[in-house]
């Protein structure tokens, strides 16, 4: 059965009743607090939990809209915390009969990263990225319309970033779904609501949406591909510790 015929399912997840929290929108984020170190004993990595998961660590690289390797990620794995990575597992179970699957672009973030990301955006001579990632934003005005933060909630340890992929019957990933915009795209076009993909794009983000909204996750109103667990373990602590193996 292909991914198309889960429209139907994404279309009846959406008219489930949902929680209060999902009916409320997406909150701001928390007054800043101290950065916490030390590793907490209830983070997981993402693979060791979720078969067949996908992992494409953006910021690992230079493949991102900063154009180079971003402090924190070099030698990193995935991580969320533990609940935020269960109700993960259950998204990735619900795909696998359709012959889909997730790709993570990002969980957990440390502190280290964002700092990174600030000094970047206050740099305004490096637009090397900008044709790809921002062709309509002016580099200054980042930090005003919220692009770029002092603080993520990816350090909270329960927001992921994620998209759709194909999976062959043997279960090796094949191509993203087409959602319209690439990930971190800064523009309206990656707006859950947006008008401007076409019909198959924004079922594809329906899709993905109606399925993290099922399993806990709240959206964010400027990222499609950008979900944090309703109810996370730490809504007040920005972690800066470094995940690895």
């Amino acid at each position: 059965m292909g991914y198309r015929n889960l429209l139907p399912v994404c279309l009846l997840l959406s008219c489930l009743a949902l929680p209060a929290w999902a009916q409320e929108g997406v909150s701001s984020e928390p007054p800043s607090s101290p950065v916490q170190v030390e590793l907490p004993g209830d983070f997981v990595f993402l693979e060791a939990l979720i078969p067949g998961l996908v992992v494409d660590l953006r910021y690992q690289g230079a493949d991102n809209f900063l154009g180079q390797p971003v402090d924190g990620y070099q030698g990193a794995r995935p991580m969320l915390t533990r609940a935020a990575a269960e109700a993960l597992a259950r998204v990735q179970q619900d795909l696998a009969p359709f012959g889909l699957g997730l790709k993570v672009f990002d969980a957990y973030r440390p502190q280290r990263a964002v700092d990174h990301f600030v000094r970047w955006a206050r740099d305004l001579q490096d637009v090397r990225m900008q044709a790809r990632y921002y062709p309509r934003v002016d580099k200054s005005r980042l930090f005003v319309e919220g692009y770029i933060a002092d603080r993520s909630g990816h350090s909270r340890g329960s927001t992921v970033d994620l998209t759709l992929v194909e999976l062959s019957p043997e279960g090796v990933p094949g191509r993203e779904l087409d959602m319209g915009s690439g990930f971190d795209f800064f523009g309206p076009e990656s707006w859950p609501t947006s008008g401007v993909p076409n019909a198959g794009q924004r079922a594809h983000r329906a899709l993905l949406q109606a399925l993290m909204l099922r399993h806990g996750f709240k959206p964010y109103d400027q990222e499609w591909w950008h979900f944090t667990l309703a109810r996370e373990p730490y809504p007040d602590r920005y972690f800066d510790f470094l995940p690895r193996p």
